[in-house]
């Protein structure tokens, strides 16, 4: 990719180089050929990724919550988890398998094991995890070898918070501004996510008596998804933009309000009566629609960042701003 540089812009008064040099030429402008992109755009389907995405972060966080209700006796509960659960895992890899184009694609990542690769781990965290999700799912619903069925519970809840997570690392992974640079916070932000995303199926499936540990669930991921979410916008300066504006900033803040509405009615329904259990459901369906926009908002921003050439190179060059003024600093600190 070739770029521009704009030399009109005025010379800086006073301007330094390192060891003290003064600057003899103006400071270039970049700009990207025609305005082109630095870097290509994931060729992904949102459909696709970003439902994967959220299917298996709502697989893997409903592993978790299932594997204590299932060891505190709320069976109805564990077994709706569990059987959602198995429906999400399954979903997200048929999504995974569509975006790749054959099914061969995803069985040829499992003949090594790099860990170095997020999409490696990823797809053995898959392989490890679907099964044990199907047969603690299967054993819940028949009744049927119980011993089995809880070591199965056990391995999904063990490796579900992986699966649930491990997507954000991927994304991290790539050049994608958007992505790249919320690397520390995304993580955070897809577990709050999914965290609420399965509080709610558990509030929504499950009777109203089994429902206190899912209402604290979704109060703590709301504040989780929240907080993650800012610090990641305060930290990514300019490039935060595409998480404020466009597409991406629509489902966003639709992703917000849907999960505070949906943490207030998961603790409304704690003292609604006769009417908790429609209010659990609707705070539920609002605690999904809220993950699901997340998730989505979230590969929209990274779409927008990498379409735009501005979002790649200006921080890239504030890094190395800091760097250069780091290093002047040294240089005229004095020496003892």
């Amino acid at each position: 990719m070739t770029a521009s540089f704009d030399s009109r812009e005025p010379r800086r008064r006073g301007g330094r180089k390192r060891g003290g040099e003064e600057l003899m030429v103006p400071r270039a402008e970049f700009r990207s050929y025609y305005g082109r992109p630095v870097i290509k755009a994931p060729s992904w389907a949102a459909r696709d990724i970003a439902g994967y995405f959220f299917l298996g972060g709502l697989a893997g966080a409903g592993s978790a919550l299932a594997a204590g209700a299932h060891a505190t006796g709320r069976t109805t509960t564990a077994t709706a988890l569990k059987v959602s659960s198995l429906g999400a895992v399954g979903l997200s890899v048929a999504a995974l398998v569509h975006d790749l184009g054959r099914p061969a694609r995803f069985t040829n990542m499992l003949r090594v094991f790099k860990p170095t690769s997020p999409m490696s781990v990823g797809s053995w965290l898959l392989g490890l995890y679907g099964p044990a999700a199907g047969l603690a799912a299967a054993t819940a619903v028949s009744g049927r070898f119980p011993r089995a069925g809880a070591a199965a519970t056990a391995a999904a809840a063990l490796t579900g918070p992986a699966v649930a997570t491990y997507t954000a690392v991927l994304a991290a992974d790539t050049a994608v501004p958007a992505w790249h640079e919320a690397h520390r916070e995304l993580p955070y932000l897809f577990a709050a996510s999914a965290t609420a995303a399965a509080a709610g199926m558990a509030l929504a499936v499950g009777p109203a008596r089994e429902a206190g540990p899912a209402r604290c669930a979704a109060v703590l991921a709301a504040a989780g998804d929240l907080a993650a979410s800012a610090a990641a916008e305060h930290r990514m300066g300019q490039v935060a933009e595409t998480w404020r504006e466009g597409r991406a900033g629509r489902l966003l803040r639709a992703a917000r309000v849907l999960t505070v509405a949906g943490a207030a009615g998961a603790a409304a329904s704690a003292y609604g009566g006769r009417a908790a259990r429609p209010v659990a459901a609707l705070a539920g369906a609002a605690l999904l629609t809220g993950s699901a926009c997340t998730r989505f908002g979230v590969f929209a921003a990274g779409i927008a960042s990498a379409e735009d050439p501005r979002y790649t190179v200006l921080p890239q060059r504030a890094r190395l701003d800091a760097a250069s003024r780091e290093q002047e600093r040294r240089e005229a600190a004095p020496r003892g």
